[in-house]
């Protein structure tokens, strides 16, 4: 169920789908979900600005269902952060996010 969505600039110092295919594998070896129910994904926006004259940016969206704790999150986070910073450097404005996933409101097929 969780989706981890990548929003990049187009300047990445790694191919776009190396970089969503290691993601997959994080999120599957993060202990948190079911390793079939996970997804990935990326989005470049080609026009952007950073105030802060890094060379571009990701942010990562991580959708999931609500129930885990809090620390499970910052956990997560944190090493979601680790890992985007050792795949693209110093060089890039690095974010992360987790939003929970309502089971009352939230449908798929």
């Amino acid at each position: 169920m969780p989706h981890f969505i990548l929003e990049h600039s187009p300047n990445l110092p790694i191919e776009t789908d190396a970089l969503v295919s290691q993601v997959q594998q994080f999120a599957c070896a993060c202990g948190l979900f079911e390793p079939t129910s996970v997804k990935t994904r990326a989005i470049a926006f080609e026009h952007f600005h950073i105030g802060d004259g890094k060379q571009g940016f990701i942010h990562l969206q991580i959708h999931m269902m609500a129930g885990r704790t809090t620390e499970q999150k910052q956990t997560l986070t944190e090493s979601a952060l680790k890992f985007l910073l050792a795949k693209v450097g110093e060089h890039f404005a690095l974010s992360v996010h987790c939003y929970d996933l309502l089971p009352e409101i939230y449908r798929k097929n």
